[in-house]
């Protein structure tokens, strides 16, 4: 590893980002968080500080605001590579809310590729997202799955920003763009983990949260789709996987010829797990009994599908290291430190 690499974490705060910030610095590079709080708090922050034995550097913006952005890369620069975790990331709320969802999450990575162009900077490693294939023909997508029309406003933003940042790199930049799936779990260490503000979005912190008595029941929504027990399929991976896939990614980055790049790499398991599976596992795994009820289906849902993840795999040469029940387990030892708080 060159030894001036210096990287700018946009929402290392969040969930994913976080994760990535710690293995980042274990891993030796110097790393800047940067988030607005909109959807986290300082919780993991403080938690990174125990795992890492020391405070993160952070300063708190707002990824949209070019002037915010220009002043860190002028006080805090020069970096080698951006990691761009700045986003909303909830289906349903942004079928609710579509224009905050684009004005956030396209906003950001114009200031941020215009900032960055503006400092000399060409790495990014951006957050995607599996919701850019749409509704697949094939329930395992590889990279070149033709995408369908987006399910969700939010998907339609990472299709938006997979496009630009294939038109900008010719331009000057060198992009990787990681699909993810669908990140599950918490730090081993139980410090960090997912922490949503209200009503969750994703499936897991719902069933922690039931788990822990903190909402009466669980709705899965819809048993009547085309699958083997009537509940949608996904590709869950555990965090900390997700997380070393990044370092992986800047280090793949660094080996490349300098030129202008554009890569994409789908990051899950390779796996399918349906919901009403995940449920069964929590509950065995955990021991904790947890109550559920079957609602209808919810908007912007796909209703199946898992990665075909050997590109990544074979480029990066690495491979997930966590069980879909350690991710499980994980998040219930994170939901109670929560509780003993």
């Amino acid at each position: 590893m060159m030894s001036n690499k210096k990287v700018l974490v946009t929402g290392g705060a969040g969930f994913i980002g976080a994760h990535t910030a710690v293995e980042l610095i274990q891993a030796g590079y110097e790393t800047v968080i940067v988030d607005n709080f909109s959807k986290s708090d300082r919780t993991l922050l403080d938690g990174m500080e125990k795992i890492l034995g020391k405070k993160p550097t952070f300063l708190e913006g707002d990824c949209t605001d070019k002037e915010f952005l220009q002043n860190i890369f002028s006080t805090q620069g020069p970096f080698s590579c951006v990691l761009h975790f700045a986003a909303f990331k909830s289906v349903n709320e942004s079928v609710e809310k579509p224009l905050a969802y684009y004005r956030n999450n396209v906003g950001s990575l114009i200031a941020l590729l215009e900032v960055m162009k503006e400092n000399n900077v060409a790495d990014i490693i951006f957050s995607s997202s599996c919701t850019v294939y749409g509704q697949p023909d094939s329930v395992q997508v590889d990279e070149n799955t033709p995408f369908k029309k987006a399910e969700s406003p939010y998907g339609a933003t990472k299709q938006m920003c997979e496009r630009i940042l294939e038109d900008a790199y010719k331009t000057g930049y060198r992009v990787i763009s990681l699909r993810y799936f669908n990140p599950i779990g918490a730090h081993p260490s139980a410090l960090i983990g997912e922490l949503p503000i209200g009503v969750p979005g994703n499936l897991v912190p719902f069933i922690t949260q039931t788990a822990a008595g903190k909402r009466e029941k669980l709705t899965v929504f819809g048993n009547d789709y085309n699958t083997p027990d009537g509940s949608c399929i996904r590709d869950f991976i555990h965090v900390v996987d997700v997380a070393t896939a990044h370092v992986k990614a800047m280090e793949y980055l660094d080996g490349q010829p300098k030129e202008n790049l554009y890569d994409v790499f789908n990051l899950g398991t390779g796996v399918g797990a349906s919901v009403l599976e995940l449920v069964e596992l929590f509950k065995k795994v955990t021991g904790v009994n947890l109550p559920y009820t079957i609602g209808p289906r919810r908007p912007g849902d796909v209703e199946k599908v898992y990665a075909n993840a050997d590109k990544l795999n074979k480029a990066f040469n690495w491979k997930t290291r966590y069980t879909m029940a350690e991710g499980l387990l994980h998040a219930w030892q994170w939901e109670k430190k929560l509780m003993s708080k």
